[in-house]
Protein backbone atom coordinates (compact mmCIF):
# COMPACT_ATOMS: atom_id res chain seq x y z
CA UNK A 1 0.00 0.00 0.00
CA UNK A 2 3.07 2.44 0.84
CA UNK A 3 4.42 1.86 -2.82
CA UNK A 4 1.17 2.00 -4.15
CA UNK A 5 0.57 5.82 -2.59
CA UNK A 6 4.18 6.58 -3.61
CA UNK A 7 2.90 5.86 -7.16
CA UNK A 8 -0.36 8.46 -6.67
CA UNK A 9 2.00 11.17 -5.35
CA UNK A 10 4.89 10.94 -8.38
CA UNK A 11 1.62 10.93 -10.40
CA UNK A 12 0.88 14.08 -9.01
CA UNK A 13 3.64 16.09 -9.76
CA UNK A 14 4.39 18.55 -12.27
CA UNK A 15 5.91 17.52 -14.74
CA UNK A 16 5.89 13.92 -15.06
CA UNK A 17 7.99 12.34 -17.80
CA UNK A 18 6.52 10.18 -19.99
CA UNK A 19 8.95 7.38 -18.72
CA UNK A 20 7.42 7.67 -15.44
CA UNK A 21 4.09 6.64 -16.78
CA UNK A 22 5.95 3.49 -19.04
CA UNK A 23 7.41 2.78 -15.56
CA UNK A 24 3.86 3.14 -13.69
CA UNK A 25 2.22 1.03 -16.39
CA UNK A 26 4.29 -1.93 -16.24
CA UNK A 27 4.30 -1.55 -12.07
CA UNK A 28 0.55 -1.91 -12.33
CA UNK A 29 0.35 -5.11 -14.44
CA UNK A 30 0.52 -6.80 -11.38
CA UNK A 31 -2.81 -7.57 -9.58
CA UNK A 32 -1.98 -6.91 -6.35
CA UNK A 33 -0.32 -3.62 -7.15
CA UNK A 34 -3.33 -2.60 -9.54
CA UNK A 35 -5.66 -3.30 -6.21
CA UNK A 36 -3.58 -1.41 -3.52
CA UNK A 37 -3.36 1.59 -6.42
CA UNK A 38 -6.84 1.42 -6.62
CA UNK A 39 -7.79 1.66 -3.28
CA UNK A 40 -5.42 4.49 -2.73
CA UNK A 41 -6.75 6.35 -5.27
CA UNK A 42 -10.59 5.45 -3.71
CA UNK A 43 -9.45 6.89 -0.08
CA UNK A 44 -8.05 10.20 -1.80
CA UNK A 45 -11.86 10.75 -3.31
CA UNK A 46 -13.04 9.95 0.39
CA UNK A 47 -10.80 12.13 1.65
CA UNK A 48 -11.01 15.11 -0.78
CA UNK A 49 -14.85 15.59 0.41
CA UNK A 50 -13.52 16.14 4.07
CA UNK A 51 -10.66 18.45 3.43
CA UNK A 52 -12.30 21.42 4.92
CA UNK A 53 -12.62 19.43 8.25
CA UNK A 54 -10.27 21.00 10.85
CA UNK A 55 -8.73 18.05 11.94
CA UNK A 56 -8.34 16.07 8.88
CA UNK A 57 -6.43 19.46 8.33
CA UNK A 58 -4.32 19.08 11.05
CA UNK A 59 -3.86 15.56 10.35
CA UNK A 60 -2.86 16.35 7.02
CA UNK A 61 -0.12 19.16 7.97
CA UNK A 62 1.56 16.66 10.28
CA UNK A 63 1.78 13.64 8.28
CA UNK A 64 3.21 16.26 5.41
CA UNK A 65 5.31 17.23 8.35
CA UNK A 66 6.82 14.22 9.08
CA UNK A 67 7.36 12.66 5.59
CA UNK A 68 9.47 15.93 4.82
CA UNK A 69 11.63 15.07 7.92
CA UNK A 70 11.97 11.41 7.27
CA UNK A 71 10.66 10.55 4.22
CA UNK A 72 9.83 7.54 5.13
CA UNK A 73 6.78 5.50 7.16
CA UNK A 74 6.66 5.37 10.62
CA UNK A 75 3.47 3.74 12.06
CA UNK A 76 1.69 6.78 13.06
CA UNK A 77 2.34 8.55 9.78
CA UNK A 78 0.53 5.59 8.43
CA UNK A 79 -2.06 5.48 10.08
CA UNK A 80 -2.59 8.77 9.92
CA UNK A 81 -2.30 8.20 5.94
CA UNK A 82 -3.44 4.98 4.98
CA UNK A 83 -6.07 4.33 8.62
CA UNK A 84 -7.94 7.79 7.98
CA UNK A 85 -7.41 7.86 4.27
CA UNK A 86 -5.70 10.70 3.71
CA UNK A 87 -3.89 10.35 0.75
CA UNK A 88 -3.87 14.61 0.77
CA UNK A 89 -0.20 13.49 2.86
CA UNK A 90 1.10 11.27 0.58
CA UNK A 91 0.86 13.93 -2.49
CA UNK A 92 3.49 16.33 -1.03
CA UNK A 93 3.65 18.81 -3.91
CA UNK A 94 1.72 22.09 -3.00
CA UNK A 95 -0.78 21.82 -6.17
CA UNK A 96 -3.02 19.56 -3.71
CA UNK A 97 -3.46 22.35 -1.45
CA UNK A 98 -4.07 24.68 -4.52
CA UNK A 99 -7.24 22.80 -5.55
CA UNK A 100 -9.33 24.61 -2.77
CA UNK A 101 -8.74 28.19 -4.48
CA UNK A 102 -10.93 29.59 -5.95
CA UNK A 103 -9.30 29.33 -9.80
CA UNK A 104 -6.16 27.36 -10.14
CA UNK A 105 -4.12 26.60 -13.06
CA UNK A 106 -2.26 23.39 -14.59
CA UNK A 107 0.80 23.72 -17.33
CA UNK A 108 2.57 21.31 -18.95
CA UNK A 109 5.68 21.93 -21.24
CA UNK A 110 6.69 20.14 -24.55
CA UNK A 111 7.03 16.41 -24.36
CA UNK A 112 5.38 16.57 -20.22
CA UNK A 113 2.49 15.26 -18.72
CA UNK A 114 0.66 16.12 -15.37
CA UNK A 115 -2.24 14.33 -13.45
CA UNK A 116 -4.16 16.51 -11.45
CA UNK A 117 -6.86 15.19 -8.96
CA UNK A 118 -9.73 17.87 -7.98
CA UNK A 119 -10.57 18.45 -4.65
CA UNK A 120 -13.98 16.79 -5.79
CA UNK A 121 -12.26 13.83 -6.53
CA UNK A 122 -12.47 14.42 -10.51
CA UNK A 123 -9.01 13.74 -12.27
CA UNK A 124 -7.42 15.93 -15.06
CA UNK A 125 -4.47 14.50 -17.30
CA UNK A 126 -2.65 17.33 -19.28
CA UNK A 127 -1.12 16.19 -22.67
CA UNK A 128 1.97 17.90 -23.72
CA UNK A 129 1.99 21.88 -24.20
CA UNK A 130 -1.24 21.90 -22.32
CA UNK A 131 -2.87 25.01 -19.91
CA UNK A 132 -5.44 24.16 -18.32
CA UNK A 133 -7.79 26.71 -15.23
CA UNK A 134 -9.96 25.09 -12.79
CA UNK A 135 -12.70 27.17 -11.20
CA UNK A 136 -15.31 25.56 -9.07
CA UNK A 137 -18.50 26.98 -7.81
CA UNK A 138 -21.43 26.17 -5.37
CA UNK A 139 -23.40 25.65 -8.56
CA UNK A 140 -20.48 24.41 -11.00
CA UNK A 141 -16.85 22.81 -11.73
CA UNK A 142 -15.77 24.32 -14.63
CA UNK A 143 -12.60 24.03 -16.17
CA UNK A 144 -11.19 26.24 -19.06
CA UNK A 145 -8.71 24.21 -21.68
CA UNK A 146 -6.84 27.55 -22.82
CA UNK A 147 -4.44 24.96 -25.12
CA UNK A 148 -3.80 21.35 -25.78
CA UNK A 149 -5.04 18.57 -24.97
CA UNK A 150 -6.61 16.83 -21.78
CA UNK A 151 -8.30 13.51 -20.84
CA UNK A 152 -11.27 14.61 -17.72
CA UNK A 153 -12.49 11.93 -15.69
CA UNK A 154 -15.55 13.71 -14.15
CA UNK A 155 -16.86 12.65 -10.12
CA UNK A 156 -20.54 12.52 -9.95
CA UNK A 157 -22.36 15.15 -9.02
CA UNK A 158 -25.25 15.79 -10.51
CA UNK A 159 -25.89 19.19 -8.45
CA UNK A 160 -22.86 20.26 -10.13
CA UNK A 161 -22.30 20.18 -13.53
CA UNK A 162 -18.75 19.50 -15.04
CA UNK A 163 -18.01 21.85 -17.81
CA UNK A 164 -15.77 22.02 -20.10
CA UNK A 165 -14.96 25.37 -22.33
CA UNK A 166 -12.02 25.25 -24.84
CA UNK A 167 -12.15 28.13 -27.41
CA UNK A 168 -16.02 28.75 -27.82
CA UNK A 169 -17.00 24.80 -27.70
CA UNK A 170 -18.68 23.79 -24.15
CA UNK A 171 -18.97 20.22 -23.14
CA UNK A 172 -21.45 19.19 -19.86
CA UNK A 173 -20.83 16.16 -18.10
CA UNK A 174 -22.30 14.78 -14.66
CA UNK A 175 -20.00 11.61 -14.20
CA UNK A 176 -17.99 10.55 -17.63
CA UNK A 177 -14.41 10.11 -19.18
CA UNK A 178 -13.65 12.32 -22.15
CA UNK A 179 -10.77 13.69 -23.98
CA UNK A 180 -10.92 17.25 -25.21
CA UNK A 181 -7.98 18.66 -27.90
CA UNK A 182 -7.48 21.86 -29.24
CA UNK A 183 -6.57 22.30 -33.02
CA UNK A 184 -5.56 25.60 -34.83
CA UNK A 185 -9.31 25.92 -36.06
CA UNK A 186 -11.35 23.49 -34.45
CA UNK A 187 -11.62 21.45 -31.00
CA UNK A 188 -12.21 17.57 -30.89
CA UNK A 189 -14.15 16.20 -28.14
CA UNK A 190 -13.69 12.33 -27.71
CA UNK A 191 -16.25 10.18 -25.33
CA UNK A 192 -14.91 7.32 -23.74
CA UNK A 193 -17.85 6.09 -20.84
CA UNK A 194 -21.21 8.28 -19.95
CA UNK A 195 -22.88 11.26 -21.75
CA UNK A 196 -21.66 14.72 -22.95
CA UNK A 197 -23.50 17.39 -24.35
CA UNK A 198 -21.37 19.50 -26.86
CA UNK A 199 -21.71 22.65 -28.49
CA UNK A 200 -20.97 26.34 -28.41
CA UNK A 201 -20.45 28.50 -25.05
CA UNK A 202 -23.06 31.27 -26.40
CA UNK A 203 -26.02 29.10 -28.18
CA UNK A 204 -28.15 26.90 -26.82
CA UNK A 205 -28.03 24.30 -29.39
CA UNK A 206 -26.47 20.89 -27.87
CA UNK A 207 -25.25 17.86 -29.62
CA UNK A 208 -25.09 14.30 -27.65
CA UNK A 209 -22.20 12.67 -27.73
CA UNK A 210 -21.97 8.51 -26.38
CA UNK A 211 -19.40 6.40 -25.35
CA UNK A 212 -16.80 5.42 -28.55
CA UNK A 213 -17.99 8.49 -30.43
CA UNK A 214 -16.38 11.83 -31.81
CA UNK A 215 -17.05 15.45 -33.37
CA UNK A 216 -15.45 18.36 -34.04
CA UNK A 217 -16.40 21.76 -32.95
CA UNK A 218 -15.57 25.12 -35.04
CA UNK A 219 -16.81 28.07 -34.47
CA UNK A 220 -19.16 27.98 -37.04
CA UNK A 221 -21.12 24.27 -36.60
CA UNK A 222 -20.93 21.08 -34.41
CA UNK A 223 -20.07 18.52 -36.72
CA UNK A 224 -22.05 15.04 -36.17
CA UNK A 225 -21.26 12.46 -34.12
CA UNK A 226 -18.44 9.85 -35.61
CA UNK A 227 -17.88 5.95 -34.28
CA UNK A 228 -13.98 5.76 -32.82
CA UNK A 229 -11.75 3.68 -30.91
CA UNK A 230 -11.58 5.78 -27.77
CA UNK A 231 -8.93 3.42 -26.22
CA UNK A 232 -6.75 4.38 -29.53
CA UNK A 233 -7.55 8.06 -29.05
CA UNK A 234 -6.43 8.27 -25.70
CA UNK A 235 -3.63 6.08 -25.56
CA UNK A 236 -1.48 9.26 -24.80
CA UNK A 237 -2.64 8.66 -21.49
CA UNK A 238 -1.11 5.32 -20.75
CA UNK A 239 2.74 6.54 -22.37
CA UNK A 240 1.94 5.17 -25.72
CA UNK A 241 0.96 6.72 -29.03
CA UNK A 242 -0.78 4.11 -30.61
CA UNK A 243 -1.56 4.11 -34.85
CA UNK A 244 -3.50 2.22 -36.92
CA UNK A 245 -3.55 3.27 -40.54
CA UNK A 246 -3.10 6.81 -39.46
CA UNK A 247 -1.59 8.60 -42.73
CA UNK A 248 2.48 9.26 -42.30
CA UNK A 249 2.36 12.51 -42.65
CA UNK A 250 -0.71 13.14 -39.41
CA UNK A 251 1.71 10.57 -37.70
CA UNK A 252 4.65 12.72 -37.80
CA UNK A 253 2.40 15.82 -36.85
CA UNK A 254 1.35 13.73 -34.09
CA UNK A 255 5.09 12.74 -32.81
CA UNK A 256 5.85 16.47 -33.17
CA UNK A 257 3.65 17.07 -30.18
CA UNK A 258 6.16 16.26 -28.24
CA UNK A 259 9.35 16.90 -28.92
CA UNK A 260 11.29 20.12 -29.83
CA UNK A 261 13.25 18.61 -32.13
CA UNK A 262 10.83 18.69 -35.14
CA UNK A 263 10.63 15.66 -37.81
CA UNK A 264 9.95 17.58 -41.14
CA UNK A 265 8.71 14.88 -43.73
CA UNK A 266 9.97 16.09 -47.21
CA UNK A 267 7.63 13.56 -49.70
CA UNK A 268 5.34 13.60 -52.15
CA UNK A 269 2.00 13.23 -50.97
CA UNK A 270 0.96 9.54 -52.65
CA UNK A 271 4.15 8.61 -49.50
CA UNK A 272 2.87 11.54 -47.04
CA UNK A 273 -0.39 9.50 -47.30
CA UNK A 274 0.78 5.82 -46.73
CA UNK A 275 -0.98 4.61 -43.75
CA UNK A 276 1.05 3.69 -40.53
CA UNK A 277 0.20 1.45 -37.75
CA UNK A 278 2.23 0.27 -34.60
CA UNK A 279 3.04 1.81 -31.05
CA UNK A 280 5.42 4.46 -30.27
CA UNK A 281 6.44 6.08 -27.43
CA UNK A 282 6.27 9.49 -27.59
CA UNK A 283 9.20 10.91 -25.69
CA UNK A 284 11.29 8.79 -28.35
CA UNK A 285 11.30 10.72 -31.83
CA UNK A 286 14.19 8.60 -33.03
CA UNK A 287 12.25 4.74 -32.76
CA UNK A 288 9.78 7.02 -34.73
CA UNK A 289 12.02 8.21 -37.53
CA UNK A 290 13.68 4.68 -37.57
CA UNK A 291 10.61 2.20 -38.15
CA UNK A 292 9.36 4.97 -40.67
CA UNK A 293 12.70 4.59 -42.83
CA UNK A 294 12.61 1.15 -42.76
CA UNK A 295 8.86 1.02 -43.66
CA UNK A 296 8.95 3.53 -46.22
CA UNK A 297 12.59 3.50 -47.57
CA UNK A 298 13.41 6.71 -46.48
CA UNK A 299 16.47 8.30 -45.44
CA UNK A 300 16.86 10.42 -42.02
CA UNK A 301 18.74 13.89 -42.00
CA UNK A 302 19.90 14.21 -38.00
CA UNK A 303 22.35 17.53 -38.96
CA UNK A 304 19.34 20.06 -39.85
CA UNK A 305 19.59 22.64 -36.56
CA UNK A 306 16.60 21.22 -34.07
CA UNK A 307 15.12 18.85 -36.27
CA UNK A 308 15.37 15.65 -38.54
CA UNK A 309 14.23 15.68 -42.28
CA UNK A 310 13.00 12.67 -43.53
CA UNK A 311 12.83 12.09 -47.18
CA UNK A 312 13.08 8.93 -49.67
CA UNK A 313 16.58 7.90 -50.77
CA UNK A 314 17.73 8.43 -54.05
CA UNK A 315 17.68 5.99 -56.60
CA UNK A 316 20.93 4.94 -58.15
CA UNK A 317 21.43 4.01 -61.47
CA UNK A 318 21.76 0.65 -63.37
Amino acid sequence: MTEAAGWFARLGRIPIETQTIKDFQAWRQSPENSAAYAAVEARWTAAARLRDDPEIQAATEDALRQHRVGRRSTPHAARIMLGAGLLAACAVGAWLMLADAPSTTYATGVGEQHLAVLKDGSRIRLNTDTIVRVKFSPAERRIILQKGEAFFEAAHDPSRPFVVEADGARIRAVGTKFDVRMGASNVRVTLLEGRVQVGHADRPDQALLLPNQQLVVTRAFVSAATPVDGAQASSWTTGRLVFRGVALAAAVDEINRYTTRKIVLEAPAALAGQPVSGSFDPGDPKAFVEAATSLFDLQADWSADNSVRLSPRPTTGA
